[in-house]
């Protein structure tokens, strides 16, 4: 009879799992830092990057840290942002964003992991139509029509209510997502989760051995040290 992984070996696995995380939050603290200024209260994308650092429980001073090296106090790495696009199979859009330190090999590491899962990459502006930048707070439940009140007061543009688990996003331009998140903050609302992202008009369903193969692309790309964000428009039902 089998034995699953010792406790040791899901411990590694996890603080693994743990510092890829660290590791792109601390690189976008940084590029927001260094876009827009070291001081959260005046950089709106600084502060976004920060919330969601102390989410995953990250210490302020490995914050700051990285704020300091950003903005020239401390000798650091200049990362850049770079976005790649590319077809997943069964025609499924990607949006790969990046922040690399070396472009080389962050291309040649995206190209491969398409082309090992039957996609391919396009070039630039192939697929980003497809999307719209916007912000989502996310509830997991409560009060739909406190929560619905709250948002129309704070500006949103919508409230979308998922019946099959009760959760809620209320939707928000770009421009006006921190002043949002703020209001509902204020209003005793705290989401569980919010962030900028990029959802896409239409979502495109695969089943079966596609939705597997998008699937394993996805997290193949997600687990790429360089990638921060990938996005795509696979509704891939029960195999999401």
């Amino acid at each position: 009879m089998g034995r699953g992984p010792s406790i040791e070996a899901r411990k590694n696995a996890t603080d693994a799992q743990r510092g890829k995380v660290f590791t792109k939050l601390i690189r976008e603290i940084g590029v927001a830092a260094r876009a827009g200024g070291g001081d959260p209260a005046n950089n709106p994308r600084l502060r976004a990057a920060m919330d969601k650092a102390l989410a995953a429980n990250m210490s302020k001073d490995v914050m700051e840290r990285a704020v300091k090296k950003a903005t020239g106090e401390l000798e650091g790495v200049e990362y850049e942002e770079v976005r790649y696009e590319g077809y997943a199979p069964g025609g499924v859009a990607v949006i790969v964003d990046c922040l690399t330190d070396n472009r080389v090999r962050t291309v040649a590491d995206v190209r491969h992991a398409f082309s090992k899962n039957g996609g391919n990459m396009g070039t630039e502006g192939s697929v980003a139509f497809m999307f719209k930048r916007l912000g989502v707070l996310s509830y997991e439940g409560g009060d739909e029509e406190r929560i619905t009140e709250a948002a129309i007061e704070a500006g949103a543009d919508d409230i979308v209510v998922y019946p099959e688990d009760g959760a809620i996003d209320v939707v928000a331009g770009p421009e006006s997502f921190e002043a949002v998140k703020q209001a509902m903050e204020a209003a005793g609302l705290a989401p569980g989760y919010a962030e900028v992202t990029y959802r896409a008009d239409n979502d495109i369903a695969v089943s079966g051995d596609t939705a597997a193969q998008v699937k394993k692309l996805l997290a193949m790309l997600e687990d790429l040290d360089d990638v921060q964000n990938v996005y795509s428009n696979a509704d891939l039902g029960d195999a999401g």
